[in-house]
């Protein structure tokens, strides 16, 4: 791995850092932040199949009141890295990502417990009319969470393949099968919130048509993407035109359509 990636990588991992805690970018997500890894790293594909897998078993992990929930950030960056540096599959990176996830979730507690003092140092500020204390503070928090990411980051990218391949092989293979099929089941899971979220009558027809042609043909997913935009939009278009028709005015049927007799197009 060369410096250049190495750079980029810390790059990418402060930035899902800082990310989980705005939430404002969605950078963090595992769709987006493992694509990334696999750019930098050359092996697009893996990313995103990776990052696909992945972003399904998300789905479900949110914090809820006191809640913390897994930490997706960790999970991606790193899981991506060990994978195509290793070679492993996608299985492999599925479980290691439950792994770091899990781990994770224990260090952004411990993070967030620390940001709590730069809280209360912002309100200090903030009583006193003192702006820069105040982004000074914010800034602070962001970078703890930025170096939450990148730390291990740089531990991980700092170890020789061969380290990583017998790390990953020493694994017991019924905690690595135990995973996949908890990884697994925890995909499942994200599907059926999709479809949940799917679930408006007049759309499931789209659905059920882009189900039939996944079937019964031999679509690939660049052609269902150029499908489903066609059909958005030729809903969008008849959709508009129906609003733009006044009410009360029914269509023109082919019996009330007066041709001019002059016209030599209607010989």
């Amino acid at each position: 791995m060369s410096s250049i990636q190495i750079i980029l990588l810390l790059v990418i991992a402060a930035v899902t850092g800082i990310a989980s805690v705005l939430d404002e970018g969605q950078s963090h997500r595992p769709l987006i932040a493992c694509t990334l890894v696999g750019l930098v790293l050359g092996d697009l594909k893996t990313g995103i199949i990776l990052g696909g897998t992945l972003e399904l078993m998300a789905l479900g992990w949110m914090n809820v009141g006191l809640a913390m929930a897994p930490d997706t950030a960790i999970a991606s960056v790193i899981s991506t890295i060990l994978v195509i540096t290793a070679g492993q599959g996608i299985g492999e990176g599925i479980a290691v990502a439950i792994a770091l996830a899990a781990a994770g979730q224990v260090l952004t507690i411990f993070v967030r417990t620390i940001t709590v003092f730069l809280i209360h140092r912002a309100d200090k500020y903030a009583e006193e009319g003192n702006f820069k204390g105040i982004e000074i503070m914010h800034i602070t928090a962001m970078g703890f969470q930025a170096l939450r990411v990148m730390v291990p980051t740089l531990i991980v990218t700092l170890i020789s393949v061969s380290a990583v391949q017998t790390f990953l092989g020493d694994i017991p293979e019924v905690i690595t099968k135990g995973l996949q099929i908890g990884g697994g089941i925890i995909v499942v899971v994200g599907y059926a919130m999709v479809i949940n979220m799917m679930n408006i009558p007049h759309l499931k027809p789209f659905f059920y048509i882009g189900f039939l042609l996944a079937a019964f043909t031999g679509f690939n997913l660049v052609g269902f993407g150029a499908l489903g935009l066609c059909l958005a939009l030729l809903y969008q278009q008849v959709m508009q035109r129906n609003q733009m028709q006044p009410a009360g005015v029914p269509a023109a049927t082919s019996s009330e359509i007066v041709y001019d007799d002059d016209d030599d197009l209607d010989a």
